[in-house]
C-alpha cells in the first residue's frame, strides 16, 4: 500500500454551534447583550430626566470613552499575561455590581449626578480590558477555520439584540421605571458570568510569561504590528475607516435628514437601514469561502469609500437607503473578515495586545472624528462626506500597493 493512500484525511471544521464551549458563551452573551439594551435606553433617559441637558449627556458619553481609549493597550497587555476568561468574569461582575447599586440608589431616591459619572467611568475601564479579552478568548475555544463563522454568529446576534430589544426596553421603562431596567441589566450579567465559569480552563494563560514590564509588553504588541506589512496596512485601513465613518455617520446623517426631510421618522428609518445592512454583512461573512482574502478586504474598503463619498450629495430616500445598506453591510463584512484573519494569524502569546492595538486605533479616534465632523459639516455637507470617502480610498490604494496585502489568503 502506498504512503499516499494511507494519508490521514483533513478534519472538516464543525459548525461553531456544535461546540459546547462556544454555545455556552453565545447563550450567556445573548442574555447579557439583551440586558445591555435596557441600560442603553435607561441611562440617557435618566440623565435627561434629571438634568434636561444634552451637554451633561454628552459629557457622560465622553467620560466613558476616555478610559476606554487610554487603557485599551494596557488591557491587551494584561490579557496576554493573565486569563482572558478571568478578565471577562471580573469585568462582568464589576458591571453587574455597579448597575445594581445604581438601581438601589434610584429605589431609595438617593441618586446624585456624580454617581452616574462614577458608573460610566468604571464601565469605560471595564471595556478597555474586556474588549481585547473577548477577542482573545474566542481563538481558545474554536479551531482557526471555525473563527469566521464564530465571529459572524456572535456579532450578528449582538446586532439583532440592538435591533429588537430597545423597543421593548422603552416600553418596560415607561411601565416600571429606570430603576427596574438597571436591575434587570445587573441580573443579565449573571448569565455571562455563569457561562464563563463553566468554560474549560483557559489555555491562553501563560505559565511561563517572561518577567517583562507592562510598558515593554505594550511596546512588543505595537512592534509586532509595525513589523508585519500586511497587518500594519490593514490596521491602518480599519483605523481610517472608523475615523471616516464615525463622525460623518453619527452627526452628518442626522444633519442630512434635518435638511432634506425634516422628520424624525425618516431618521429612524435610515438608522434601521444601517443596522439591517450591518446584520446582512455579518451573516454573509459567516458563509463566504475565504479565498484571496486580501483582495476581498481591499475591494470592500473601496466600496465603502465610494458609498461614503456619495452620501452627502444624495437627496432622495430611494437612493439613500440602498447606499446605507451597501456601506454598512460591506463595513460589517470587512470587520468580521479582518478580525477572523487576525485571530488566525497572530501568535497566541500576542493576540490580546494586537487586538488592543486595533481597537485603540478605532475607538481612540472616535472623539476626534466627531469633533472634526461637527466643524466640517458647517462648512459643507457634501464636502465632508466626499473628503471622508476620498480618505478611505487613498488609504485603500496605499494598502493595495503592498504585494503582501494583496496576497493574503
Amino acid at each position: 500500500m502506498s504512503v499516499d493512500s494511507m494519508a490521514v484525511p483533513v478534519r472538516k471544521a464543525q459548525h461553531p454551534l456544535r461546540n459546547r464551549a462556544f454555545c455556552l458563551l453565545w447563550i450567556g452573551n445573548t442574555v447579557s447583550w439583551t440586558g445591555d439594551q435596557f441600560y442603553l435606553v435607561a441611562l440617557p433617559w435618566l440623565v435627561l430626566s434629571l438634568t434636561g441637558s444634552s451637554v451633561v449627556l454628552g459629557s457622560i458619553a465622553m467620560l466613558a470613552a476616555i478610559p476606554r481609549a487610554v487603557l485599551m493597550l494596557l488591557g491587551g497587555a494584561v490579557t496576554d499575561r493573565a486569563s482572558p476568561r478571568l478578565i471577562l468574569i471580573l469585568a462582568a461582575f464589576l458591571r453587574s455590581l455597579l448597575v445594581t447599586a445604581l438601581a438601589v440608589l434610584l429605589f431609595l431616591g438617593s441618586l446624585h449626578l456624580w454617581d452616574l459619572y462614577i458608573l460610566v467611568l468604571a464601565f469605560g475601564v471595564a471595556d478597555a480590558f474586556s474588549y481585547p479579552a473577548g477577542s482573545a478568548l474566542l481563538p481558545s475555544i474554536l479551531e482557526p477555520e471555525e473563527l469566521p463563522a464564530g465571529n459572524s454568529i456572535s456579532q450578528s446576534t449582538q446586532q439583532i439584540t440592538a435591533l429588537l430589544a430597545p423597543g421593548p426596553a422603552g416600553l418596560f421603562i415607561r411601565a416600571f421605571g429606570s430603576a427596574w431596567a438597571f436591575l434587570l441589566d445587573g441580573i443579565s450579567f449573571l448569565a455571562i458570568i455563569l457561562a464563563l465559569m463553566h468554560l474549560p480552563a483557559d489555555s491562553t494563560v501563560r505559565k511561563q510569561t517572561p518577567p517583562e514590564g507592562m510598558m515593554r509588553a505594550i511596546s512588543d504588541g505595537l512592534c509586532y504590528v509595525m513589523a508585519d506589512v500586511s497587518l500594519r496596512s490593514l490596521v491602518l485601513v480599519i483605523a481610517v475607516l472608523n475615523f471616516a465613518l464615525a463622525g460623518p455617520m453619527m452627526v452628518g446623517l442626522a444633519v442630512i435628514v434635518k435638511r432634506e426631510f425634516g422628520t424624525a421618522s425618516t431618521f429612524g428609518l435610515l438608522i434601521s437601514s444601517f443596522a439591517a445592512g450591518s446584520l446582512a454583512g455579518m451573516l454573509c461573512a459567516g458563509f463566504v469561502r475565504h479565498r484571496r482574502r486580501g483582495r476581498t478586504l481591499l475591494l470592500a474598503s473601496a466600496l465603502i469609500g465610494f458609498s461614503v463619498a456619495s452620501l452627502g450629495s444624495v437627496s432622495r430616500i430611494a437612493i439613500l437607503i440602498p447606499d446605507l445598506l451597501l456601506m454598512s453591510g460591506t463595513a460589517a463584512f470587512l470587520n468580521i473578515e479582518f478580525i477572523a484573519w487576525l485571530q488566525q494569524r497572530v501568535e497566541r502569546a500576542l493576540i490580546g495586545r494586537v487586538m488592543s492595538v486595533l481597537m485603540f486605533a478605532s475607538v481612540g479616534l472616535t472623539p476626534l472624528s466627531l469633533a472634526m465632523a461637527g466643524i466640517a459639516l458647517k462648512v459643507s455637507i457634501p464636502g465632508t462626506f466626499f473628503s471622508a470617502g476620498a480618505l478611505v480610498l487613498l488609504v485603500t490604494l496605499l494598502a493595495a500597493s503592498h504585494r503582501a496585502v494583496r496576497a493574503i489568503d
